[in-house]
């Protein structure tokens, strides 16, 4: 069964030259020194608008074998932590394959996780990371989760679970948490509000980051997402996590007053 893709020709070119050449006019021509991130936060809009920010967050690490992509499920629709085990994932650049024995170990360690395909059928928030994951290693697998609002505990639980299959597997695997930031609000507030769940992510503060985006009411849609990917990250020994560029839509759309703020970070 192939997975089709949902936003292509919307948050990006549906032709394969072209979306092509969109990524290479964004991806930095000379990557010095990719480096080894055990995680990483990246946006999910239209490239036009956080394009640039995904670009360079990818083109600073080194694309593993398997990459584990953690996406909020904006419809709704489907398992509340879903595992899509689809055969393949499809977009107009590239053909993935979808680590199926991470994804049984994953849906055997933790019981929260279920097999769901239909809660990906719609959603962008992970195949808008494809595109440069397919520009800089075509070869890689990946193991898509979409996942819908979840406690601090049940956050814990995840991240870890992932850590334990990561460690057995005995091999490296990165984790994507695709997250917009703050939405629709001036310039002004979104980044005072971002900063303040920034700042937590450097930190490497799981619990920092799931109180301080509720308790600040900050519209950010990847929390669970990022969240997850931070208590997998600790559980293997990260210590090092960089803001690689913040950004909004306004740099685009010149329109100051309704923005969505996008971050890329890295941790390892």
């Amino acid at each position: 069964m192939k997975r089709m893709p949902a936003v292509a020709g919307q948050f990006y070119s549906g032709d394969k030259n072209s979306l092509e050449d969109e990524v290479k006019r964004l991806i930095p021509s000379s990557r010095i020194n990719p480096v080894k991130a055990v995680g990483v936060i990246s946006p999910h809009a239209g490239l036009i608008y956080s394009g640039s920010v995904a670009a360079e967050v990818f083109s600073r690490v080194q694309i593993t074998d398997t990459v584990i992509i953690i996406g909020p499920n904006h419809r709704g629709i489907g398992k509340r932590f879903a595992i899509d085990t689809a055969d393949q994932w499809v977009i107009p650049t590239n053909i993935f394959e979808i680590d199926q024995d991470l994804a049984q170990d994953l849906l055997r360690q933790c019981s929260l996780f279920s097999h769901d395909s239909h809660a990906h059928t719609y959603e962008h928030s992970l195949e808008v990371q494809l595109p440069f994951i397919a520009h800089l290693k075509k070869d890689t697998k990946i193991l898509p989760i979409c996942v819908m609002d979840a406690t601090l505990e049940q956050c814990k639980e995840m991240g870890e679970a992932i850590a334990v299959v990561i460690k057995k597997s005995q091999r490296d695997i990165m984790i994507v948490a695709s997250s917009d930031m703050s939405h629709y609000v001036s310039v002004k507030t979104a980044k005072y509000k971002d900063n303040m769940a920034i700042e937590k992510v450097l930190a490497l503060d799981p619990e920092g980051l799931y109180e301080v985006v509720h308790r600040e009411k900050i519209s950010m849609c990847g929390i669970i997402s990022s969240t997850i990917m931070l208590f997998a990250a600790l559980s293997l020994d990260v210590t090092i996590s960089e803001l690689v560029k913040y950004t909004t839509s306004g740099e685009v759309s010149g329109d100051y007053d309704q923005v969505v703020g996008y971050a890329g970070i890295m941790v390892r």
